[in-house]
């Protein structure tokens, strides 16, 4: 057994795929609509360099799974490593992503006398946080065994 991929709803499927691949550079793998049968759409995007997949799932007015939208609701956050924090949040936020204010305390966490840990959030257009962190080498290479 393993984990295959993590599914969440959107509001506006168009938009949170392109949201995805233009931001976090995520692939389409394949997509499908069940809305014939109650269901909806859906579209799965992997990211190239750790294989990670995401599924964005979208209900139509009147499914029983359209239920009333709350951002994050038993999601805390999408977790993406990257070489710099900073220029990261700089660079999502000149493209109009909105930043999440975090206390400095969360920020920057010092996890031993060489290991400096940066972290910030930002939201996707349904409002679900991002969290960005990045790696003390300041290398954004993936690794399975480590965070």
């Amino acid at each position: 057994m393993f984990l295959s991929y993590v599914g969440i709803r959107v509001t506006d499927l168009e938009r949170s795929v392109r949201f995805y691949q233009e931001i976090l550079g995520l692939k389409v793998v394949r997509s499908g609509d069940f809305s014939l049968n109650g269901g909806g759409k859906y579209v799965l995007l992997r990211d190239p360099m750790s294989g990670q997949r995401l599924e964005l799932n979208w209900y139509p007015e009147g499914s029983k799974y359209a239920t009333r939208y709350v951002p994050g609701e038993g999601l805390d956050h999408l977790g993406v490593k990257v070489e710099s924090v900073a220029a990261k949040l700089e660079e999502f936020q000149a493209k109009g992503l909105e930043a999440v204010s975090i206390p400095d305390s969360l920020a920057r966490q010092e996890l031993g006398d060489t290991f400096t840990l940066h972290i910030g959030f930002v939201k996707d257009p349904d409002g679900n946080w991002i969290g960005l962190y990045d790696h003390p080498s300041g290398k954004a290479i993936y690794d399975p065994s480590e965070y």
